[in-house]
């Protein structure tokens, strides 16, 4: 059975279906389809059993480079269970982890999940009570230290997603030299993800809608104007803005991760220099990092 050589683990909202894209563009390499098949974090996918999961990699060829983009697999302490499978399925896998502002992450995801119909509550009441974990997965060092202690940091590429955004090409080829890649990776302008503020709500009306029979005639017959007013109705609203005090205390929470996170990367990371930072450092781990990092043990993942 063929299964990945690496995983684009996450972070949800952090340009990993961009890069999974970019991935699937050139040759030699072979990405699932879907890009999240969830198959390691999600008990009902694992339960589908190891043949159902190689099913979606049999058609690679022998030299191509096999990946799958589950952002599931760095939400600890939701999917407690991701390495133990990960490590006992997978011989010496590589893992690229896209990292955001942690704020601006955090935003994103909230807006993601009303689009899906997933909350309903504003964003201060998410983050205290409905929806903590979206915290837990902007927390970047405890995301990553399980996977930087089971598999050594060699094995794990850290990537920063301003510096994606602002040197696409640069970044590509760093990926794909860390992946062991012969060729010569070419980022594709036109293959860029969707974006959430231009995405639909989950809407049962819209469904409905395009349920209508002659609904594919009626729409052509429908001015361009009148279906664009419709669409916004549905599309996300603007971005939510946090109070003083919501951010203080979020900036807290993610400066001592950032503290922790920059210390593995020798350069000072905070919520405030991040944008600046992270746009022009294409990260590496310090040398040595294995042996200064703290113990993590797996029975505590869910509540680490």
């Amino acid at each position: 059975m063929r299964f990945p050589d690496f995983f684009i683990i996450g972070a949800m909202k952090a340009a990993t279906s961009t890069l999974h894209e970019q991935l699937s563009s050139q040759p030699g390499f072979s990405m699932s389809q879907p890009k999240e098949l969830y198959f390691f974090s999600d008990d009902a996918v694992w339960d589908q059993g190891l043949e159902w999961y190689a099913s979606h990699f049999e058609g690679a060829a022998p030299t191509d480079l096999c990946g799958e983009s589950s952002t599931h697999y760095s939400k600890l302490p939701t999917y407690p269970r991701t390495l133990e499978r990960l490590a006992a399925t997978i011989a010496s896998p590589r893992f690229i982890y896209v990292m955001r502002h942690p704020i601006d992450r955090l935003v994103s995801q909230y807006q993601h999940m009303q689009l899906e119909g997933e909350i309903h509550e504003p964003l201060e009441v998410a983050i205290n009570r409905s929806a903590p974990e979206m915290i837990e997965y902007s927390r970047y060092s405890k995301q990553l230290l399980p996977y930087l202690t089971r598999f050594g940091a060699e094995a794990v590429l850290p990537v920063f997603f301003d510096r994606l955004l602002q040197s696409p090409q640069s970044e590509l080829e760093r990926v794909c030299s860390f992946l062991g890649y012969s060729g010569a990776p070419v980022w594709d302008e036109a293959r860029q993800a969707n974006v959430t503020s231009e995405r639909l709500a989950v809407s049962p009306a819209r469904e409905r809608a395009k349920s209508v029979p002659f609904s594919d005639l009626i729409r052509r017959l429908t001015p361009e104007p009148l279906i664009n007013r419709v669409r916004n109705q549905w599309r996300a609203g603007p971005k939510p803005v946090l109070s003083d005090r919501d951010l203080a205390f979020l900036t807290d929470i993610f400066d001592r991760d950032l503290l922790q996170l920059g210390s593995w990367l020798g350069t000072p990371l905070d919520c405030a220099n991040f944008p600046t930072v992270t746009g022009s450092l294409s990260p590496t781990w310090i040398d040595g990092l294995q042996e200064t990092l703290p113990p993590c043990n797996d029975k505590n993942l869910a509540t680490s």
